[in-house]
């Protein structure tokens, strides 16, 4: 039995690597991550083309149909380039709308897949509160009061989907660009490749689109699965620059590759990444494949990844020496993106603990 990829997704993963070395190079990273929204336009349409805002929308609404695991193929390459801009936030908004009402689907779905169309979820709360079953944004009358932190690109979206809470429990309600009472606080994050924003909600205007925690825990899942697949993707790379660095500086007479305590960390290292990779791809399948186990396997996948994408990131910094301290140099865009990866929809810790609980430990 072959648990490889398939030639299509092989080839997928191909064809958006070769389009964002070609149209977003490290310079082109640093100069979108220095703009006042951290999100190019072009860019943006040009990865809207290969398919990638659309991948996982269904051919009725105008999508590729494709799976979770062929959209964190996408994040990997993404996390590879650490390309900037609205994927991540696009993509769990668009996992929440598939548990939504057709309605909402209808309105937005097609323009995202296109797009023309960017939307985010906001679902973060206070100091690390990330459970749909605990927020404290509550919903009356067609309006919404609250605060989100950390949303990503709510400054840019076209709507903002809020889940909260109202007298029938947990659902979620969708509050469009300038709606008055909502207020959009840009935040200055340590990962200048994916904005924030503190979002506040005094008695925004919202239409409740979903009922119940569905919407937001499978959103949710979606986005441990492609952080988990981005911190793959930059750590490879990460260990990729410290390989081709360490195969050409040299000290006392010698490339510093051929030192045991340089080549033996680049090894360990190495050997902790390859096996990773298939707890993404299996917490992918099991999101469409394998219910009951998905949650748990998203939950398990997004910790080791992140702490490994942290652990090799800093390596390398500490690998390239002096050099590898400055801001200069382009490993820092993949340290501070390693940096969200890890904080993002929760710790590690959170995750192992929700892991252990979801097993019955």
């Amino acid at each position: 039995m072959d648990f490889g990829l398939s030639e299509e997704q092989t080839l997928l993963q191909d064809t958006i690597k070769k389009f964002v070395e070609a149209e977003c190079p490290t310079t082109r990273v640093r100069e979108i991550m220095e703009s006042d929204d951290g999100h190019d336009a072009a860019l943006w349409r040009g990865l809207a083309e290969l398919g990638v805002a659309g991948m996982t929308i269904d051919a009725e609404h105008g999508g590729a149909g494709l799976e979770l695991l062929d959209l964190a193929l996408a994040a990997d390459v993404l996390g590879w380039a650490a390309t900037p801009g609205p994927f991540l936030a696009n993509a769990i908004a668009t996992a929440a709308l598939g548990a939504s009402d057709e309605g909402a689907r209808k309105r937005w779905l097609p323009a995202i897949a296109t797009g023309d169309a960017i939307l985010t979820l906001a679902v973060g709360e206070g100091i690390g509160e990330w459970d749909a079953g605990a927020l404290q944004t509550r919903a009356s009358g067609g309006a919404i009061t609250g605060e989100k932190s950390l949303v990503p690109y709510a400054q840019i979206a076209d709507a903002v989907l809020v889940a909260g809470v109202d007298d029938d429990g947990p659902g979620l309600w969708e509050v469009e660009r300038g709606a008055s009472g909502m207020e959009i606080t840009p935040l200055a994050g340590n990962d200048h490749t994916r904005r924030v924003a503190h979002v506040r909600f005094d008695g925004a205007r919202a239409t409740k689109i979903a009922a119940g925690r569905t919407a937001a825990d499978q959103a949710r899942d979606v986005g441990l699965v492609l952080l988990a697949a981005d911190a793959s993707g930059g750590a490879h790379r990460c260990l990729e620059m410290t390989t081709q660095y360490a195969l050409t500086r040299e000290q006392f007479g010698q490339v510093i590759g051929a030192f045991q305590g340089v080549k033996h960390q680049l090894a360990n290292l190495a050997c902790e990444l390859e096996p990773a990779v298939s707890l993404w791809w299996y917490a992918a399948h099991a999101f469409d494949h394998i219910q009951d186990k998905s949650q748990r396997h998203a939950a398990l996948a997004k910790a080791l990844l992140t702490d490994l994408y942290d652990t090799t990131v800093r390596y390398g910094i500490e690998l390239h020496g002096g050099i590898g301290f400055t801001w200069e140099y382009d490993l820092h865009l993949w340290f501070r993106r390693a940096m969200f990866d890890r904080a993002f929809l929760g710790e590690s810790s959170y995750h192992r603990r929700r892991a252990a609980d979801l097993a019955d430990w």
